[in-house]
């Protein structure tokens, strides 16, 4: 079990994809531009079988922005894209909200 105080540790904010990149070497990697708000951030994300480029264009996620970043494949990942099981079905919001929004 979590504790609550180690829960809210965790940032998670809308954001917004802004644009959508495949990586050469990754089968399953997209390298993604999320606008949270007051920056923008490059995240990759293990979607590309379920998802096309297009329709991943300017859909609001839920993003974990304080996680370490990680390089893979010559690339930076500074966050993560909250996805559901082996489908990968991305967390979306259900109402139009700022860029930016703390999830809680």
């Amino acid at each position: 079990m979590t504790t609550f105080d180690d829960f809210k540790k965790i940032e998670m904010k809308v954001g917004e994809i802004l644009e959508v990149e495949e990586i050469p070497e990754a089968d399953s990697l997209y390298k993604i531009e999320v606008d949270l708000g007051d920056e923008k951030r490059q995240v990759l994300a293990g979607i590309k079988k379920y998802y096309e480029k297009e329709d991943l264009l300017n859909k609001k996620v839920v993003v974990v922005a304080n996680l370490e970043t990680k390089e893979m494949f010559g690339e930076k990942s500074e966050g993560m894209i909250l996805a559901t099981g082996e489908e990968a079905t991305l967390l979306t919001v259900d109402r139009e909200v700022e860029n930016g929004s703390e999830v809680r």
